[in-house]
């Protein structure tokens, strides 16, 4: 779909600019799988998500990010980025539960419209390198990532999110 390859661009090109997707990198909440653009409720992400993770060398680390694009509301988000969850040092071929959180996960409860949730991967440069941030509120994926000398991205997926009874906000259509 061309449509959907382009939304995933410009949703992830807000955090990253551009990059290439390289690893392997598969998200599911409840055993059900996180499409790019997919819609979930609040419901569907009450547990933190399985998050598998591809490479090819064991030696090599990585750190997942979870942030809401659109926080408080998609009209004035002026709590962009809000970070839900990070986890670091996680070995490659293997899922987010052998990494460190080191942001505990939070479940996003939007009140107003339709929130993008971004999950991204990035390579560390070794092991133990990544402290925890200050704050949820205004994380800055690009700055955090430069401060600790983690690559581009190398995966990244999103998912849309709105109240359980929610219907309006931001509708993107193929």
């Amino acid at each position: 779909m061309a449509g959907s390859s382009s939304r995933f661009s410009n949703v992830l090109g807000e955090v990253f600019g551009s990059f290439d997707q390289s690893v392997m990198l598969n998200v599911s909440f409840n055993n059900k799988p996180v499409f790019n653009g997919c819609d979930l409720r609040p419901s569907n992400v009450v547990n933190r998500p399985r998050v598998e993770v591809g490479g090819d060398d064991l030696r090599v680390f990585y750190t997942l990010i979870m942030v809401d694009l659109d926080a408080p509301n998609p009209s004035n988000p002026t709590l962009k980025e809000y970070l839900h969850w990070m986890v670091t040092d996680i070995p490659a071929t293997t899922d987010a539960s052998f990494g460190r959180e080191l942001v505990k996960y939070e479940s996003p409860q939007p009140v107003t419209g339709i929130h993008r949730m971004v999950i991204a991967l990035l390579k560390q440069q070794r092991r133990s390198t990544v402290s925890k941030p200050d704050s949820r509120e205004n994380f800055d994926t690009r700055t955090f990532a430069q401060a600790y000398n983690l690559d581009s991205p190398v995966a990244a997926a999103y998912f849309n999110c709105q109240r359980e009874a929610g219907s309006g906000g931001r509708r993107f259509f193929s």
